[in-house]
């Protein structure tokens, strides 16, 4: 198999690594020890990032992006994610929202929606799934369960969606200028079959933002609440048929498997930062007259930080490159679960090695630690491996 990257891979890596040296790591741990969690996102860098391309990578050059492959979108994020995942994130949480855009929408709808997102460097997108009480169940369903999935109720009245109810713990909650949401048209058939996506503005009337979640880690990356009283969404902003949101997708994994190489991809640049961080503090710091890279239970610890890390990069580019070669497999969902459990390990063992000097919150280390275990939630939890497993014994 040939590894070498084209030299237009070559150029976005450059170009990344050179904004996460340059603009991400100087602020990194400022913005994440700000207090306020609505007052950690940095407007500036998000701009000079989405001028550099960042934010509107995955848009296909015809329709005004750069259409980056899959290989190099996963370059891309490690790289980003390196000096800050979170920081990574909220450029990528734009690509998948913004590639349904181009790929789902009608022509009426990119013109409205994908010529202002390319327009202005400050316009990030989220998506509204999670509630109070439906979470793990809007990604693995029950069956013939009409009280399971999504709550927040949609009832048409003449030519726009009336909506009632709240969304919890959404990414980019408090900040996006434009939402994918999901909403229940149906009550009388299961969440699956009686869903509706639908696109709504941050100025819609009716929809307001309640607090900010203030989270131990992705600092930069906020999440928020939602609230919709009586708000009036365009029926012209629905995507696709009534009550079959879920079943847009029928046969086609593609979507699935963009957000986990996204986290997988995420998850490798942390180790990067890790093992980079262990290894400058193994070869220069005097334990007792004795340095610790001579100490063979630091050695240990270094050799399987290092061996973790490249065995998920092996298989974060394998799966990038699956994708952009159009083979699915089920790969992408393992090198997820995989990305979990490594990044949590290779965390701990860096500060395992930092010991005592490594809480102070300057160094950097915690924070590592901190963000890692995000992945718990997102891309490790029993959900997440269930339905990989699902996908291996069909």
């Amino acid at each position: 198999m040939d590894f070498s990257l084209t030299e237009e891979q070559k150029s976005w890596q450059k170009k990344a690594r050179k904004f996460a040296e340059e603009e991400i790591k100087p602020i990194s741990l400022e913005r994440d020890q700000i207090v306020d969690p609505g007052g950690t996102i940095d407007w500036d860098l998000i701009t000079k990032g989405s001028k550099l391309g960042f934010r509107t990578a995955v848009v296909a050059k015809e329709q005004g992006g750069h259409g980056v492959d899959y290989v190099t979108q996963a370059i891309i994020m490690s790289e980003l994610a390196k000096a800050d995942s979170a920081m990574s994130k909220t450029f990528s949480q734009c690509w998948k929202w913004s590639h349904l855009i181009a790929a789902a929408c009608t022509e009426e709808q990119k013109e409205r929606f994908l010529k202002p997102f390319l327009e202005d460097h400050t316009f990030v997108l989220g998506s509204g799934q999670t509630e109070a009480n439906s979470g793990s169940d809007n990604r693995m369903p029950p069956p013939d369960n009409l009280n399971s999935g999504v709550r927040l109720r949609a009832e048409k009245d003449g030519d726009h969606w009336v909506l009632n109810g709240e969304k919890q713990f959404i990414a980019h909650g408090n900040v996006a200028k434009l939402f994918f949401l999901l909403v229940r048209t149906d009550f009388s058939v299961p969440f699956t079959d009686g869903t509706t996506l639908l696109l709504v503005p941050h100025d819609t009337p009716g929809f307001s933002r309640g607090k900010v979640y203030n989270k131990s880690g992705w600092r930069f990356y906020q999440n928020g609440e939602m609230i919709f009283e009586d708000a009036r969404v365009p029926v012209s902003n629905q995507i696709g048929e009534t009550n079959r949101a879920l079943h847009k997708g029928d046969g086609d994994s593609s979507g699935d498997m963009f957000g986990d190489l996204e986290l997988a991809a995420n998850a490798l640049g942390i180790c990067d930062s890790a093992c980079e961080k262990a290894i400058h503090l193994v070869r220069s710091f005097d334990s007792r007259g004795e340095l610790l890279k001579d100490q063979q239970s630091v050695q240990l610890k270094i050799g399987r930080m290092s061996m973790l890390t490249e065995a998920l990069r092996s298989y974060v580019m394998r799966v990038a490159w699956e994708h952009d070669e159009r083979i699915h497999s089920t790969n992408a969902g393992l090198a997820m679960n995989l990305s979990t459990d490594t990044v949590q390990e290779v965390t701990e063992l860096c500060m395992d090695i930092y010991d005592n000097t490594g809480a102070p919150m300057d160094r950097g280390v915690d924070k590592l630690v901190r963000d890692s275990f995000i992945w718990s939630h997102l891309a490790g939890d029993s959900v997440q491996r269930l339905k990989v497993a699902g996908r291996i014994l069909r």
